[in-house]
């Protein structure tokens, strides 16, 4: 499916006043102001107008609230991007429509309504694709691993799909969603939400003592959960210092115990990375007020090792009974790149694989595995440094995407591995979902290859595109963040944190303060005091080039912010004592050298 035209998208403009005149300025990129025309939308200053743009200016078609506010701004950033909160009348209708069809007849299915049941998400989570049912059988465990049934609520060429299809994802940005299905579906008929029945797609998987699957089934259900549990609640759960709710209880001390089991395996092991996503919350008005970094946690890796496994399975079975499906793939990496790795390491003293110059893509997958092990250990006896030095690995990688041909999961140590848990909020998983029930029922039509390899380009690219869009909204927020900080501790405030990026031109920081190590920032090579710094030949550090002091990735530095632009996401640094010097400057009759121009993180 093609991505719409770049060029005629609309763009989110913030309006100002010059003369008679009302002029609008790119908010998201550099460019040009645009002479705005009257209309219907009434123009006021500081407010975004996302405006259709040509030779004659720009076309005002909605406002898009404040440009000095960070919900608006992120609100805006999805609609510049060319994304929709909203669904068109017509697709909202086929949704109830669609509801209303599976309550008068909801078809065949395994009635599981009494099996104690639970879901686990983010605390401000409102579409819940996957719910859990465990218990012990015999020497083993038994497990239900339930997923919403959106196949049974959007069929296959109707107009819900094909709109489902061109959005590929949900995307995610802070305080805001563009879903890829109706709130009907996404947040009601489709959640699995606590206290209702609902329609699933189950797969009951028979455990061994050691984790391994004895037997796996999958077919059609009607559930109900019992607990909607966030991770925190779990997590305290597992550390005695909250009681689980009475009717899960038993069932999540075995789904405790048979993901505990679950290790290597058949599935091998995959790499070992360290990162931590930030999750922000909003005032009423729609201010950032805080942010947290978000790790891994028994309650994340509970429901991780369940889902991969389950995923693992429907990918086996669609390979085997040859049906057309998007695999999710992560090809083994250039050896190439995997030996610069090891060189860039080596040069931040960080231990490192052995790797032979004629090594093939399979031993470069293992070195850059038992990399990402060594950097975790080495982090953790520095007690810094890990999620900067685990960015390393992942740059020597090749990206994941869909592919209509099994080409295995590297990351993961997978043979075979699909995405079928989400599929509210990504259409592979649909996909998946339709080829997984014309297997095991004659409900559903098996995709066509034809169709299967196309979607699998289109939803790679829609999935890079959600990325950055996320990405993007995250450094805003930050940046909205890091400016009311600054305000509270005043400009002069120093904040400690660490080298997450160099090019030639600078050093990219990780840094925190007051809220998490969430703000990152842009430190130019040009205001490293002392002496000049040059970029060392393996591109993992900053030379000092008359002392040989060295700005690594991972190195602890201590800077304060020199600008931010909180509605494109930029903070530039400076070292930690230039405030004062640039005091004493001033105070001696010369100006300060101008701050630097903005950053983009590369990722």
């Amino acid at each position: 499916m093609p991505a719409p035209d770049d060029a005629a998208r609309p763009r989110a403009l913030v309006v100002s006043r010059r003369g008679r005149f009302w002029v609008g300025e790119p908010l998201f990129d550099r460019g040009p102001q645009v002479g705005l025309a009257r209309g219907r939308v009434k123009l006021q200053p500081g407010r975004i107008a996302l405006c259709r743009i040509d030779q004659r200016g720009g076309q005002p078609i909605v406002d898009l609230g404040r440009a000095d506010n960070a919900r608006d701004v992120v609100g805006a950033l999805i609609a510049d991007r060319g994304l929709r909160p909203t669904f068109r009348d017509r697709h909202e209708q086929e949704a109830r429509s669609a509801i209303a069809r599976l309550q008068r007849d909801p078809g065949p299915r395994r009635d599981l309504t009494a099996e104690p049941t639970f879901t686990v998400d983010p605390a401000g989570a409102r579409d819940f694709d996957d719910a859990v049912s465990a218990r012990p059988d015999g020497d083993g465990h038994r497990v239900w691993v339930h997923i919403a049934d959106v196949a049974a609520h959007v069929k296959p060429e109707s107009g819900l799909d094909r709109e489902a299809l061109a959005r590929a994802n949900s995307t995610y940005a802070p305080g805001t969603v563009s879903p890829m299905l109706p709130a009907s579906l996404s947040s009601d008929a489709c959640s699995l939400n606590p206290g209702v029945e609902r329609l699933a797609v189950t797969a009951e998987l028979e455990l061994a003592p050691s984790g391994e699957p004895r037997s796996t089934a999958f077919y059609r259900s009607r559930i109900r959960s019992d607990a909607r549990l966030d991770y925190d609640s779990l997590d305290r759960i597992f550390a005695g210092t909250e009681r689980a709710p009475e009717p899960v209880a038993d069932a999540i001390a075995s789904a405790r115990r048979a993901t505990a089991a679950i290790g290597g395996g058949s599935r091998g092991t995959g790499l070992e990375v360290t990162s931590a996503e930030p999750e922000f919350t909003f005032t009423p008005d729609g201010e950032v007020e805080a942010a947290q970094a978000l790790v891994q946690t028994e309650a994340h890796t509970l429901i991780e090792k369940l889902m991969v496994l389950t995923n693992e399975q429907v990918a086996r079975l669609l390979e085997r009974k040859r049906v057309p499906t998007l695999y999710r793939v992560h090809e083994q990496p250039d050896p190439a790149r995997v030996m610069v790795l090891i060189e860039q390491l080596a040069s931040l003293g960080v231990p490192t694989p052995a790797l032979a110059k004629s090594a093939g893509p399979s031993e470069a997958g293992e070195a850059a595995i038992e990399a990402s092990r060594l950097v975790a250990a080495e982090a953790e006896r520095r007690g810094h440094g890990g999620s900067s030095l685990s960015s390393l690995v992942l740059r020597a990688l090749k990206p994941a995407r869909y592919s209509e041909v099994n080409l295995g999961h590297a990351g993961l140590g997978s043979g075979a591995y699909c995405h079928f848990t989400s599929p509210i909020r990504r259409y592979p998983d649909l996909v998946a979902h339709r080829g997984l029930l014309a297997v095991v029922e004659d409900g559903e039509e098996r995709p066509s290859i034809h169709e299967v390899a196309g979607t699998a380009l289109h939803c790679s690219d829609r999935e890079r595109e959600s990325m950055r869009i996320e990405r993007d909204g995250d450094d805003i927020c930050a940046a909205f963040l890091l400016q009311r900080e600054l305000f509270e501790r005043g400009s002069a405030a120093v904040f400690e944190g660490e080298v997450s990026g160099v090019i030639p031109a600078g050093a990219f920081i990780l840094f925190g303060g007051e809220h998490a190590d969430i703000y990152e920032g842009f430190f130019p090579a040009r205001r490293m005091p002392g002496e000049r710094f040059e970029i060392n030949e393996v591109e993992s550090a900053l030379i000092g080039t008359r002392s040989g002091r060295r700005v690594g990735i991972g190195d602890r530095v201590e800077v304060r912010v020199d600008a931010v632009e909180p509605a494109r996401g930029r903070v530039d640094l400076a070292a930690a004592d230039e405030g004062g010097r640039e005091r004493r400057r001033r105070s001696a009759g010369r100006a300060p050298r101008s701050a630097s121009a903005g950053r983009r993180r590369r990722r």
